[in-house]
């Protein structure tokens, strides 16, 4: 049973994790990031989220270890508070108010009581670095008003803030100027560059700033793609520097390693360059990293480095250069043109990823599954250059195939169509290219849909243009001498008085295509392509369209650009019912008859939910984002909800999710973030410095039983030895080089006591078989007997888990006792 009250519109993912530097704990075990209003807890060696640390109001916009403790964490947002978590555990220690919008924090172990903030003043251009003194008090919520002024007139980027030389002092850049503050002296020394306006063609705007730990020395990354190394700047007239140059293009991060001998540096070559003592001669590089480098973090432990890239994701790097680890978010990309889909087989979220590509996402893990290259060509980052855009894509037979659309357009007479059919191929568990259609059609397609009814056996696809016509396209056998193959060829082409084709769809069980010209519908015949009637309320183009479901399937629903809601009967074929609605969104639910439409009003989305039959809404809510909402989608449920309310029943069978124009992921959801970590991810952080070897399954601590009803079910049931090559400790025990092996003494009981299984039912002419030898050996075998039941009882004790220790039978501890007699003395001699 859920709550009404607990039914609430939550940011379900796709929150940016490049947004700041991501930090790593002391035994580089455990990764941070900011996304959006939370902090994220990964594990460096399998990419887990174990944790998300959750209490912000808004954007979180810095996080830093706690240089005292080193299982906590500082966080600062935009909400103008300070919390302190142990991440260990994901616990809120503190919060501390400050009352300003904060901007980037830092820390230092000099600083015991205080952390440095960034704020803007009274001008929104203008930001200031100051400390903040962080009281003691028992209290969980503390104010701190006690601001100290550091440096004025600094990028309220963190990338161009840093202290160096243990503390000594802090450098920051903006624009063409560097300024240095020492703290024990308590003075300023500003260095100045030349500007593009007195220099020509000089692009010398400092981008980001790093400071070596040990020594004085300032590294500075620059718009022309030039470092400098800054020495001697305790002095304004003595100062030097020296120039490193790689990077074409600006430099976007810099970093130096924990001892100071490397210099990190990164950009939009997606190249990590290594520079080794600060020379240019001595330099390593980890290419193809797939996209801009914008931050660059390194463990307190110095074996790892990390970075973050535009493509929102992060990469864990060795030492050695060697990528290790990568955590991909929901990829952003400029435009979203193929809307938000589900893959039927994996029920991951699918849209468009990076250029070129469809990205595969889960929304259970918050992670990317896998990209899939559509464009199949390499991606040049230039700005002046006019890509191939992957602008459509659809799923049909229930996930078996793919049609993707892609178009390049330089003029406006250069249209540049192609078509894509994907199948899915079971063996490689991917899509593999099918059929290639170049121009398709003479201009743009507006849309594509497949028939996914279960009377048709021959897949169909249909595609609608801004040229007129709508083409029906089948799967045919396009076998040659060579091999069996099948292909996709134009079965039929429709049209409608030269007409634009804007939207198709088909209905439920596949009998009918409504195709909209304009601001004209169409009904066809799917079987004869014939043209059964037309619907035309004159109320602007159709925007969008769709059949009702299930009880449903004999409305028609249409959205036009003038804000009206038109449902048409299809059996009466006249005008149900209208409503005035601005409708940016309209999805069906496949599981039930609803429909979900979002419509855009002057403070921001609303939502409603309904089914064709009735105008009336089930469900109302108002002000959903306060931005425009582009693209919306039903996921079926694995586990249905159990709402009982007639307002949330909706949401029973599936869950809505919608994306909002800054690509912010949202959902109606009744769990925290921090619930819907799988049990897995939660598991790691108390057995992740245990080793999953077979001795552990044997010998190590187990997990408690998940379901105990599951498991009185299974006890009522017969139970069958299994085989030993079906149990993975055996298998894995059997195959564990002996060299590595302990002792078979130590392993031998309760290794034969995994292989046994408990038998409650027993038949009467074994028990009374039992009684006999019990009481013809009762005298001769009791000491034994006592002995070997404290045995029995020893091992019961021993915390092994109910699927690797069982009973004994009567007739098994007979057999048991006569093995005792035997000498087996002679294996010494050998």
């Amino acid at each position: 049973m859920v709550e009404e009250e607990s039914v609430r519109v939550v940011r379900c993912g796709g929150s940016e994790l490049n947004f700041r530097r991501a930090v790593f704990s002391a035994d580089s075990k455990y990764i941070f990031c900011v996304s959006g209003d939370f902090v994220k807890v990964h594990s460096t060696a399998t990419e887990e989220c174990v944790h998300i640390l959750q209490g912000h109001r808004n954007l979180v916009t810095g996080i830093q270890l706690n240089p005292n403790n080193h299982l906590q964490l500082y966080s600062c947002s935009f909400d103008g508070t300070v919390k302190l978590w142990d991440y260990v555990d994901g616990i809120l220690i503190k919060t501390f108010v400050v009352g300003l919008k904060l901007h980037a924090l830092f820390t230092l172990p000099s600083a015991e009581d205080s952390v440095f903030v960034i704020i803007n003043k009274e001008k929104p251009d203008v930001f200031q670095l100051v400390s903040v003194k962080l009281p003691k008090s028992s209290s969980q919520e503390i104010e701190a008003k006690e601001l100290s002024f550091v440096l004025d007139y600094i990028n309220q980027s963190p990338k161009c803030i840093a202290f160096g030389n243990e503390g000594e002092y802090v450098a920051a850049v903006r624009d063409f100027y560097l300024s240095v503050y020492f703290f024990k002296k308590k003075t300023t020394s500003r260095f100045t560059l030349s500007s593009s306006r007195n220099k020509k063609h000089a692009k010398n705007n400092f981008t980001c700033v790093a400071c070596h730990p040990k020594e004085d020395c300032i590294a500075t990354g620059h718009k022309d793609g030039k470092i400098r190394l800054w020495r001697n700047f305790d002095d304004d007239k003595k100062y030097t520097y020296t120039c490193l140059h790689w990077h074409h293009d600006m430099v976007m991060d810099l970093a130096f390693s924990v001892t100071g001998t490397s210099l990190l540096s990164g950009g939009r070559e997606s190249v990590l360059v290594e520079w080794r003592d600060a020379t240019e001669k001595n330099k390593e590089f980890l290419p193809r990293l797939g996209a801009t480098i914008e931050h660059i973090s390194v463990s307190p432990a110095g074996d790892l480095f990390c970075t973050s890239h535009s493509d929102n994701k992060i990469i864990v790097i060795h030492r050695n250069l060697e990528a290790s680890a990568v955590i991909q978010g929901l990829v952003k990309d400029s435009n979203i043109f193929t809307g938000l889909m589900v893959d039927p087989r994996t029920k991951a979220l699918v849209l468009n990823g990076k250029p070129g590509h469809l990205q595969f996402y889960s929304l259970q893990h918050d992670k990317q599954l896998y990209n899939l290259d559509i464009i199949q060509q390499e991606y040049i980052n230039d700005s002046g250059l006019i890509q191939i855009e992957l602008t459509k894509a659809a799923f049909g037979c229930y996930g078996n195939w793919l049609a993707t659309v892609e178009q390049r357009q330089e003029k406006e007479t250069e249209l540049e169509l192609q078509m894509k059919l994907w199948m899915y191929n079971k063996k490689t568990q991917g899509f593999v290219l099918n059929t290639k259609v170049n121009m398709p059609h003479e201009d743009h397609i507006t849309a594509l849909c497949f028939c996914n009814a279960e009377k048709f056996e021959n897949p169909t696809l249909v595609t609608s243009s801004k040229d007129g016509h709508f083409k029906v396209w089948i799967l045919t056998d396009d076998s040659d001498i060579y091999k069996k193959a099948v292909g996709w060829t134009c079965d039929f082409v429709g049209s409608y008085h030269k007409y634009q084709a804007t939207n198709c769809c088909f209905s439920e069980d596949g009998s009918l295509l409504a195709v909209s010209f304009e601001e004209i519908v169409t009904i066809w015949d799917s079987e004869t392509w014939e043209l059964k009637c037309t619907f035309c309320q004159r109320a602007g183009k159709i925007r969008h369209l769709c059949f009702g479901r299930l009880t449903c399937s004999k409305y028609l629903l249409g959205a036009t650009e003038n804000g009206i809601l038109c449902c048409w009967n299809l059996l009466s074929c006249a005008l149900e019912w209208s409503a005035k609605l601005n409708v940016r969104v309209m999805e069906p639910d496949p599981n039930s008859e609803n429909i979900a439409a979002i419509s855009r009003s002057s403070v921001g989305s609303d939502l409603f939910v309904f089914k064709p039959s009735e105008p009336r809404p089930l469900y109302i809510q108002k002000n959903i984002s306060r931005e425009e909402v582009q693209w919306g989608v039903f996921v079926p449920r694995d586990v249905p909800e159990s709402f009982t309310s007639e307002a949330y029943q909706w949401l029973n069978r599936s869950q809505f999710y919608f994306l909002t124009k800054s690509q912010t992921l949202l959902t109606f959801s009744t769990k925290s973030p921090e619930e819907k970590l799988t049990p897995t991810s939660k598991q790691l952080l108390a057995e992740e410095s245990l080793p999953t070897t077979p001795f552990y399954f044997i010998l190590g601590k187990h997990r408690e039983q998940q379901d105990e009803k599951i498991n009185e079910a299974f006890e009522s049931e017969l139970v069958q030895l299994p085989l030993t090559e079906n149990i993975p400790a055996i298998s894995e025990l059997l195959h564990t080089p002996a060299h590595v092996l302990p002792s078979a003494s130590f392993l031998c009981s309760k290794f034969v006591s995994s292989l046994l299984l408990s038998k409650e039912t027993k038949s009467s002419e074994e028990i009374s078989e039992d009684v006999d030898m019990e009481e013809g050996k009762e005298s001769d075998d009791s000491d034994e007997e006592n002995d070997f039941t404290e045995k029995i009882q020893d091992t019961n004790n021993t915390d092994l888990g109910e699927d690797l220790l069982h009973q004994l039978s009567k007739s098994e501890e007979k057999e048991l006792r006569k093995f005792r007699k035997v000498d087996y003395s002679w294996i010494t001699v050998l």
